[in-house]
Order: C-alpha cells, then structure tokens, then sequence
C-alpha cells in the first residue's frame, strides 16, 4: 500500500491535469457521478491487493476518457447535451414558490427560504426566483430595490 497509493496518485494527477479542470466540475449530475466514481476507483486501487497497479490506472483513465469524451460531444451536438444535462428549473417566480415544479423536482419550502437567506433576503417575498441548478445547487435572485 506505501508503494500503490502514492503510484495511483501521482498517475491520477497526472491524468487529471491532461484532462483539463472540466473533469472534476460540478456542473451537472453527470459531471458529481463521474467525480465520485474516480474516488471510489482509487479507493478501491488503493485498498485492493488483487487489484494490480496498472488494471486500476487504466480504470482512472478510462473514466476520464469516458468523461472527456461525454463533455466534448455535449459541446458539439445540443441534442446530445440535452440528454445527458438536466435543465435548471424555475421553483419561486416575484416572491411566490410554483407548487408543481417544487413537488415535481422534490423541493420544500424551507430549501427555498434557506436559498433566498444564501442570497440575503430574509423571506420569500425578497425574492425574484429561485432555480434549482443542474447541478442540484439553488440559486436565489433577490429583488431590485
């Protein structure tokens, strides 16, 4: 393990920083599944005697590659972006939360007072929408004075 973890590492890096800072961003649901699964990868590089070395670089450079080539293609053809990315959602319109978007996308009201709080406002009413982002996040946008 002294002589594997610090290998997978510097390998892991090393792809990485090949791959460009597009790799690790949170920017969608895809892009969180691809980050936990090369966590989970080295763990298991790291971790597993049975796993040999060079078997679990390959894992972390395919999943890159993989990554890499999901967010060239989205770049390149909308319709393929649109079935890999969520679309951000509107949850709160001059003040007033929209119910059927809440419960379709799963979202209470006390989510949408903590994001108008994160913004600054204090209470709904300070709000001009609130979107639940395609990468899960809220953003609140509070109203001009």
């Amino acid at each position: 393990m002294l002589l594997v973890a610090p290998a997978a590492y510097v390998a892991l890096v090393l792809i990485l920083r090949l791959s460009g800072k597009r790799t690790l961003s949170k920017l969608n649901a895809f892009d969180f599944i691809v980050t936990i699964a090369i966590g989970s990868t080295l763990a298991s590089v790291i971790t597993t005697r049975s796993l040999p070395l060079l078997e679990g670089i390959t894992a972390l450079g395919l999943l890159v590659g993989l990554q890499y080539l999901v967010t060239a293609t989205s770049v390149r053809w909308k319709g393929f972006h649109r079935a890999v990315t969520a679309e951000p959602t509107l949850l709160l319109r001059n003040g007033a939360p929209l119910v059927a978007a809440m419960k379709r996308e799963r979202i209470t009201v006390d989510e949408l007072e903590a994001a108008v709080r994160q913004a600054g406002g204090r209470v709904l009413q300070d709000a001009d929408v609130v979107i639940l982002e395609t990468d899960g996040s809220l953003t609140g946008v509070l109203r001009s004075i």
